[in-house]
């Protein structure tokens, strides 16, 4: 393979020479990238899911700049649908992935190119053929239970490839690709095409991706278990299947081109050289453009700044300052200028040559973003080490119309929402094996021709077993025990957590203050315990997952016990709701 890889540089610059001795047609390289979906049977039964790819190309295209030969080399990489671990009853069924969870593959084609060109846009189909190097994944999900026999495993899915996990196989690529030339001799494209292997073997070593499993005919009742034995839910005997890579690759680049036909220079008029020297010239400036927001006036970051006209056609995001990138020496003439943020556009504004007859050698202009909501700014971070966590789930739920909308935070914690005037607002972190407090932002009382930003820091902790904390903002009518609306919206929080963690347990616990009868108080806190238990269970938890505990006032955090005074802010952090992990 090593030599076949070498033998398709060595014919790429073949390519190269002859482009640069024999002016009769284009030569050009190509890089490109983009994403890799896959499809039919390799999307089904090996579970992959929307990848990439990156690569290179070279086309050679004969007298006529027509019909050509070229060379495609590419990397596409397409990650595989991890399993999550099933629980019950009397066991569980868990996928040990013994290497990287992906299908990692190197394509080397070679093969006809046809081009049709108007103007400086030009399009080309394109077919080839070549070899396909592949990595795939290795994986077996196992089945164990216990019985009054004993404890047993059984391997239900598994893959049954070369101990390698490597194959070669022949394979094609065939697709199109959209050309523009933004200079004489460079070009941006966007392509898509379809890649498919062939065949059941290559050099007498199988070549397809291949799993066996076991059928199920009865699902498993996550209450009950496996009673009898495994037969009670699968076949007895297993089916093996298999797989070519199949995937439609959609992307864009940017490709140089070499050689061509040269064309005669035009005889010059004399009229017009000489108009050449007496017309007067006007100077070239720079282009500084700046946004604010409307509303405050405050430098805005984030909006992408499109100018186009003459031969510019430039997009850049403005930074901290409200800046967008300068546009050095650009000519005198027309530029419409808009910028757009969160889905909403500046005014237009329009350059006239009006504006290049200053004597400053650069044109400076200032537009204005109007979006009539807040912005909320929030950081994920580690509620134990303090520092700042990357690529959190985090998810803001409108408290009135219940719309919720989700993000990930960035590589420094960070995540943004826009946020509707006077409104409440809850913001959690949704991540498996790991929680957060249900935090409550408003926008109510607040000036949007004063505000523009609102902050907020979102402690998220892991879950261990033994841990505990206090569920924030959760809050009881006097002497009463039904779960408030405001209440809801912090065990659904929970519910949440539960949900995406199947084997956690965890004991719920109320908690009062010292004032008022000791028996009436752990009375109202175990009422209190269950309706929250209750409310979690009516959401689909599982009974056996929770446990109700009313502590009344046995375990006050503070000094305030009977008899002594104390203030209501000292009463009130001793009337709170836990969380405790039993098992995790």
């Amino acid at each position: 393979m090593k030599r076949f890889s070498l033998a398709l540089m060595l014919l790429g610059f073949t390519f190269l020479a002859a482009a640069q001795e024999k002016p009769s047609g284009d030569f050009q390289i190509g890089l490109q990238g983009g994403i890799s979906q896959p499809i039919g049977k390799y999307k089904t039964i090996g579970d992959t899911k929307l990848g990439f790819h990156s690569g290179l190309f070279f086309d050679k295209y004969f007298k006529g700049n027509k019909f050509g030969l070229g060379i495609d080399a590419r990397f596409i990489q397409n990650g595989i649908n991890q399993a999550d671990s099933v629980i019950f009853a009397n066991g569980y069924i868990v996928t040990d992935y013994k290497n990287k969870p992906r299908f990692q593959d190197y394509l080397f084609t070679f093969g006809p190119s046809y081009k049709i060109t108007k103007n400086n846009f030009h399009a080309e189909l394109y077919l080839r053929g070549g070899v396909m190097m592949q990595n795939f994944p290795e994986y077996t999900t196992t089945l164990t239970y216990r019985n009054a026999l004993g404890t047993f495993n059984h391997d239900i899915k598994y893959t049954t490839n070369d101990a390698s996990n490597k194959a070669n196989s022949w394979a094609g690529v065939g697709g199109l690709r959209l050309n523009y030339k933004i200079a004489p001799k460079i070009a941006l494209f966007a392509h898509v095409d379809y890649v498919q292997t062939f065949g059941t073997t290559f050099g007498n070593k199988p070549s397809r991706f291949t799993i066996e499993r076991s059928v199920e005919h009865t699902p498993i009742d996550l209450a009950v278990g496996v009673k009898n034995g495994i037969l009670d839910h699968y076949n007895e005997v297993r089916v093996r299947e298999n797989t070519l890579h199949k995937t439609i690759n959609a992307g864009a680049g940017i490709k140089f081109i070499f050689g061509g036909s040269k064309k005669p220079a035009p005889a010059k008029d004399p009229v017009a050289k000489y108009e050449d020297v007496v017309k007067p010239l006007v100077a070239s400036k720079d282009l500084q453009i700046v946004v604010k927001d409307k509303q405050t006036g405050l430098a805005l970051s984030g909006v992408t700044v499109s100018v186009k006209g003459g031969n510019i056609d430039e997009k850049s995001i403005t930074d901290v300052n409200g800046q967008a990138q300068k546009i050095a020496k650009i000519s005198s003439g027309t530029y419409r200028v808009v910028g757009e943020k969160n889905g909403i556009k500046t005014p237009l504004l329009t350059l006239t040559e009006e504006d290049f007859k200053s004597s400053s050698a650069i044109i400076f202009k200032e537009i204005y973003h109007d979006d009539p909501r807040f912005t909320l700014i929030g950081e994920t971070f580690d509620c134990n080490k303090g520092s700042n966590l990357s690529s959190i789930n985090t998810v803001l739920t409108n408290t009135s119309s219940k719309t919720n909308v989700g993000q990930i935070s960035d590589v420094q914690g960070k995540f943004i929402y826009q946020l509707e005037a006077q409104s409440d607002f809850t913001v959690v972190a949704n991540h498996q094996g790991r929680y957060s407090q249900t935090e409550l932002v408003t926008t109510k009382g607040l000036d949007r021709s004063k505000t523009l930003y609102v902050t907020l820091k979102l402690g998220v902790c892991e879950l261990a077993t033994g841990s505990q904390w206090v569920l924030k903002n959760i809050l009881y009518d006097f002497d009463k025990s039904n779960i408030r609306t405001d209440a809801a919206v912090i065990l659904d929080n929970v519910v949440a957590i539960m949900k995406q963690n199947p084997s956690l347990k965890i004991e719920l616990s109320s908690h009062t203050d010292s004032r008022g009868n000791d028996a009436y108080n752990m009375k109202l806190s175990q009422q209190r315990a269950d309706a929250a238990v209750n409310y979690l269970v009516a959401n689909g938890i599982a009974k056996s997952r929770l446990v109700a505990k009313g502590y009344g006032e046995t375990k006050l955090t503070n000094n305030c016990g009977n008899g002594t005074n104390c203030s209501d802010a000292e009463h009130q952090a001793n009337r709170r709701t836990e969380i405790k992990v039993l098992n995790f």
